[in-house]
């Protein structure tokens, strides 16, 4: 039995991991690009400043995952204790923001409570994740966080997105405990599964997968670019002129580009890839001369008054993710921005704007704007995948359909489940999947 791997990110690399650990011998990875890592990669510059693709956080629900990540690091990561805040109204509000709002101005505070306390309904009876907002949060903490963070953040109008991926992303409302945190003064802060994560010392997340893949480095094909999948015929062809054949395929690519790479699939299977929706990313990285005391690791932005919705103090997460000084000290902020089709971003223009809104939110004085040193953007074509309205139904033909071809599409983007497409999430998918294709070879 031969498999073929597409891409080197978390999930393929879970896959690989698996292969190596069950001694398999007969198999291969590909991956377009010339590093491993996929959308948990990381960059240095050539100030000497590392960037990751967005904000990464190492946590997880799986002991095989961690094992993995163990082998990859050692003991050579961090632990940090997650501080996340909110940047409104000119102040700062502890995430989650629902559980936090004593912070807020009085009557903004008081429309919150309020907006609590008149709901109506239930949001088992909702229709969209807009709706949904409502229902659950009221309207005071969806008009001045939950529907502006959220446009900026999906790009897409909310009315088109689902309700059913919310899960653990999501903090629920208990107006008790919320009117406690209120009267007793008390902050709300620990909820999520990640309060407490880990960072690797040297070379960001991807340090991570550079790790894991060093086991299996000659089984690893860089720049071998997918352009078509012959699944009758079960090949696989790329852009250098190479055909690998294959008993069982994992794609972990976009799953709409890999199903309109295939041929000989039924039409009804290519017109439901076309329901599926991704939005983009830019993320600037910005590294500047000077000292940043700050404790918080991310915070969030839902205001019109800077393009990005989340930025990382990145120096504190490591020491090394800026340059090695003697005599200078250095600090770098990572700001994500969402562009669509939806909601335009201009890539020659987002690094300043980007500047622009550090200023104007308070995150930065003009003084430390004249220190910056590096700027460095990451232009992510598909940065998350959308859970609109049509997406389960889609995913409802093609999967099944593919996997009766002996392919299984997995991670972030080959599934295209968001709720499922952390780095431990997709990365346990990739051994499943082995696992699945071992079980499916025995019993044929």
């Amino acid at each position: 039995m031969k498999i073929l791997i597409l891409g080197a990110g978390p999930c393929g690399l879970g896959a690989a991991y698996h292969l190596n650990k069950l001694g398999y011998s007969d198999w291969a990875l590909f991956d377009k690009s010339d590093h491993v890592g996929g959308l948990s990669a990381s960059f240095r510059d050539d100030k000497g400043f590392t960037w990751d693709i967005g904000g990464h956080v190492l946590f997880s629900h799986y002991d095989y995952f961690d094992k993995a990540v163990e082998e990859s690091l050692g003991d050579s990561y961090f632990e940090h204790q997650r501080e996340s805040w909110i940047r409104i109204l000119q102040r700062w509000v502890p995430y989650p923001f629902q559980n936090n709002v004593r912070y807020l101005p009085d009557d903004v505070l008081q429309e919150c409570i309020n907006g609590l306390r008149s709901l109506q309904g239930t949001q088992v009876h909702t229709a969209n994740f807009y709706d949904w907002m409502h229902s659950v949060f009221g309207s005071g903490i969806v008009k001045y966080f939950m529907e502006p963070y959220n446009r900026k953040v999906w790009g897409v109008p909310l009315q088109s997105m689902s309700k059913e991926w919310i899960a653990e992303r999501v903090s629920l409302v208990d107006i008790s405990r919320i009117e406690r945190n209120i009267s007793e003064q008390r902050d709300d802060l620990s909820w999520g599964p990640n309060a407490v994560f880990r960072f690797p010392e040297h070379g960001g997340t991807g340090a991570i997968y550079q790790g894991i893949a060093r086991k299996f480095s000659d089984r690893i094909h860089l720049d071998h670019e997918m352009v078509t999948v012959d699944v009758i015929q079960k090949e696989v062809c790329f852009s250098n002129g190479r055909i690998e054949r294959y008993d069982y395929l994992l794609n972990t690519s976009p799953l709409d580009l890999f199903v309109d790479s295939c041929t000989s699939l039924p039409f009804e299977i290519k017109e439901a890839s076309e329901k599926l929706v991704h939005n983009s990313g830019l993320i600037v990285g910005l590294g500047f001369k000077g000292e940043r005391v700050d404790p918080k690791c991310w915070m969030y932005f839902p205001e019109s008054s800077s393009p990005f919705y989340r930025v990382t103090n990145f120096h504190n997460y490591s020491p090394n993710n800026v340059p090695e000084s003697v005599s200078e000290r250095y600090f770098s902020l990572m700001c994500e921005t969402t562009y669509s089709e939806h909601k335009p971003v201009s890539e020659a223009t987002v690094v300043e704007a980007t500047l622009q809104g550090l200023i104007e939110t308070g995150m930065i004085s003009n003084k430390e704007r004249d220190g910056l040193v590096s700027s460095y953007l990451i232009n992510i074509p598909y940065s998350y995948p959308v859970p609109e309205l049509g997406r389960d139904r889609a995913l409802g033909s093609i999967q099944p359909y593919l996997e009766s071809k002996d392919i299984y599409s997995r991670g972030r983007f080959g599934g295209w489940k968001y709720e499922e497409g952390n780095m431990d999430h997709s990365f346990m998918q990739g051994v499943q999947a082995v696992d699945s294709m071992v079980e499916r070879y025995r019993t044929k």
